[in-house]
């Protein structure tokens, strides 16, 4: 480790407060009523439900998602035996990726001891305060004898990580390099550097995936594991083979797989020649792999290398498969986590990578999204589709073998519930996706051949929300889509639009928007000129002569500037006086709506009750009842200034229009999110509860509420939605993801929907 990247690592465990763990309460504490339930006397209630059924402990304590990180510390990283305190960093990064990936709480908990007895009987005694065990850090053989004895007497889920997370990345990554090598499991020669807890875990799961022990070859500090070897660990008495061989170079020669799990730089560069055509390397040693990357292909270029490492291609990382193994583990409270879960996660994992990678996998590195091949054949670990694959098959493999207390009923409904934990967008789009999927509008896209739309539209087509048309050269969308690794195929799953290519249809669409701009000084040459340079004029014009049902503008450029382009092709809807622009955001705490976000510079009172009426609708339609505050500098009249009385004016009239709606203000901000501020100030508020869609006297007050928002913590951002025009058209800003053009795509399909159903 350099010297800078150690006082960045100090620095980042020092500051803004020590460590990387906090507890945060789940329950509100804010009055004597909540004091009274959570603890004296309502705790005694869950104490005599657990009391009288255990498994209640589930339902009524953190435990259903609570799982303890323990180590000795005798086997830290590439530190080795550095103590249990020395650990402990480790250990709360260990529980901070059980949060970040799979929504699973931990406590790290560090045991000076290493008598493995008495290390047994101190975690067997935390039964009762957990979900689930993970060992970590334990050095062999210990480690096989600790895991073994409290498998067996725990009634939780006990996973030594160091040796079975290892084994089914290591079994994912074997699994498609046979199928991009065009090999077969059962006739491969492999062999090992390393025969500690992770090797040997590694060479089971390759026999259970069909390798056999006859061509598997184990090397340790000492050379070949070979039977007679004087001395040899008991625990390597099951590998051993017959053979003449005593080096890691007398076994090379034919060998398919070199599993390394050892020390840096035993693999030599001459020796490479001496394997088998198309071999697979995993130089798995950190920080320093037993052979270099660039070396390994220099010398053999048939080659796939995968390392432990980040900064090269094939990271074998743990991370990978713990937290969604423990996920589908907790979620059917199992009573051990199997073999047969194992492979199940295996896989899993290996039939992602064969999966087109998603843009937020793009994103997490340097927006080159990786295609499954030799540089490519285990999936990246912030793929968040990770947990959507894992997690449900561990589950099923452990209701299949009879481990599970709490068998899943609904896969479908389980994944979309882990879906919410991936993309929070999930929960407050899943009623909206299911209307769209019903409807499956087209959807025309401005532009088609950036990366984001692209693979926002792989996800609409997969999902069949949508029948997309793309806008765009044919041999240009092609290639982009290769390039990416997509399976899109246009004519087929996407129709393509290239109006150079159409002079009929540009003849249509030119025509009418020269009639739509005539007399707002565009003459025709610069009609035509639009047309051809703008796809945002194309699109909303498609929409308007309806070769399409909906359109998804923008994403480049100045958005104010797309919006002018499609003003004045796509009429207001009868009735609107505007149109307006409302933004969501998802955060922990649930959705909060924001209008008007980007279009009405100062709207009136009677303009505030429009957008007011139109937004709760909107609201509506995800599934939401809305509860709006109108909000203000003023605190129900504590002020008569000219924004003030405006809002007050609203309230009237949206009252006038609609009585039933839950609507209250002028208000502060604090006021319309926390109910105890809010009756403080007015007891006999309408408002009830927290408000979901906030309401703002001007653009600005606004627009600066949503970026705070959306600065000050992790959100998901749906929109802006235009709402008011007479056709669904939406106009991405520059910052949204392919997620959020999926987001707006799914908005824009069930407004279609809705149209087509007038």
């Amino acid at each position: 480790m350099d010297e800078g990247l150690r006082k960045a690592a100090l620095e980042y465990h020092r500051h803004p407060r020590p460590g990387k763990l906090a507890i945060v309460a789940t329950k509100r504490m804010e009055t004597s009523r909540d004091l009274s339930l959570a603890y004296s006397p309502g705790v005694a209630a869950a104490c005599e439900a657990i009391q009288d059924d255990p498994d209640a402990s589930f339902d009524l304590t953190s435990r259903a998602n609570l799982v303890a990180v323990i180590t000795n510390g005798t086997a830290v990283l590439g530190l080795g035996n550095i103590g249990a305190l020395a650990g402990k960093p480790v250990m709360e990064g260990k529980a901070v990726l059980f949060k970040k990936f799979g929504g699973i709480d931990s406590f790290d908990i560090e045991i000076n001891e290493t008598d493995p007895d008495k290390f047994i009987e101190t975690v067997a005694r935390l039964e009762p305060s957990f979900g689930g065990i993970n060992l970590e850090d334990i050095k062999a053989p210990e480690c096989f004898k600790i895991e073994q004895t409290l498998r067996e007497r725990m009634h939780i889920p006990v996973f030594h990580d160091d040796q079975h997370g290892t084994a089914i990345i290591v079994g994912a990554a074997v699994l498609n390099a046979m199928i991009i090598q065009k090999k077969r499991i059962e006739e491969v020669k492999i062999v090992t550097s390393g025969a500690g807890a992770a090797a040997l875990s590694c060479v089971n799961i390759l026999k259970a995936l069909g390798a056999r022990a006859e061509n598997i070859t184990m090397t340790d500090k000492d050379g070949v594991v070979y039977e007679g070897r004087p001395h040899l660990d008991p625990s390597l008495t099951g590998v051993a083979r017959k053979t003449e061989a005593r080096t890691l170079a007398d076994i090379l020669p034919g060998a398919d797989i070199f599993l390394g799990l050892s020390v840096p730089r035993v693999l030599k560069e001459e020796w490479l020649e001496w394997f088998a055509p198309n071999p697979l390397i995993l130089a798995l040693a950190n920080p320093e792999p037993e052979i270099m990357p660039d070396i390994a292909r220099r010398a053999r270029p048939d080659a796939i290398v995968a390392t432990g490492r980040s900064d090269f291609p094939n990271q074998v990382n743990n991370v990978l498969c713990f937290p969604y193994i423990f996920r589908g583990a907790l979620d059917v409270r199992a009573t051990a986590i199997t073999e047969g879960m194992k492979l199940a996660a295996v896989r899993a994992i290996a039939e992602l990578a064969q999966v087109e990678a998603s843009d937020v996998v793009a994103a997490a590195y340097g927006g080159q999204a990786p295609v499954f091949g030799p540089e490519y054949i285990i999936p990246k670990p912030f793929d968040p589709r990770l947990i959507l694959h894992v997690a449900p098959a561990v589950a099923k493999a452990a209701m299949d073998e009879e481990v599970a207390r709490k068998p899943v009923t609904d896969f479908e409904a389980y994944r979309h519930e882990l879906e919410r934990s991936v993309y929070r967008s999930g929960q407050l789009l899943r009623p909206v996706i299911e209307i769209a999927r019903k409807a499956r509008p087209r959807i025309v896209y401005a532009e088609g051949e950036d990366e984001r739309t692209l693979r926002a539209v792989q996800s609409v087509v997969d999902d069949k929300m949508a029948e997309p048309i793309l806008l765009g050269n044919a041999e240009a969308l092609t290639a982009k889509i290769q390039s990416l690794g997509l399976r899109l195929k246009l004519g087929e799953d996407v129709r393509h639009i290239d109006l150079e290519q159409e002079p009929e249809l540009f003849q249509r669409v030119y025509a009418d928007y020269a009639k739509c701009v005539g007399r707002r000084g565009t003459p025709p040459d610069a009609a035509a000129r639009h047309v051809r340079k703008r796809p945002t004029v194309t699109a909303a014009m498609l929409l308007r002569l309806g070769e399409a049902d909906a359109a998804i503008c923008g994403g480049t450029g100045d958005w104010w500037r797309q919006f002018q382009y499609a003003l004045p092709i796509i009429p207001r809807r009868a009735g609107c006086s505007r149109v307006y622009a409302i933004t969501a955001l998802i955060l922990q705490a649930g959705p909060l709506f924001f209008c008007d976000t980007h279009v009405n510079l100062d709207p009136s009172a009677e303009e505030i009750a429009e957008m007011t009426l139109m937004a709760a609708d909107t609201v509506r339609h995800f599934g939401m009842a809305p509860k709006v505050a109108l909000l203000s500098h003023s605190n129900f009249g504590a002020s008569n200034s000219p924004s003030a009385k405006k809002m007050r004016k609203a309230l009237g009239l949206i009252h006038a229009a609609e009585p039933e709606l839950e609507v209250d203000g002028e208000m502060h901000a604090d006021a319309a999110l926390a109910e105890q501020i809010r009756h403080h100030a007015l007891p006999e508020s309408t408002l009830t509860g927290t408000a979901n869609l906030l309401i703002f006297p001007t653009i600005d007050a606004a627009n600066i509420a949503f970026n705070l928002v959306k600065a000050t913590g992790e959100a998901v951002t749906v929109g802006p939605l235009l709402m008011g025009l007479d056709k669904p058209l939406h106009i991405a800003v520059p910052s949204t993801t392919a997620r959020g053009i999926i987001n707006l795509s799914a908005v824009a399909a069930m407004e279609a929907a809705g149209m087509k159903a007038k």
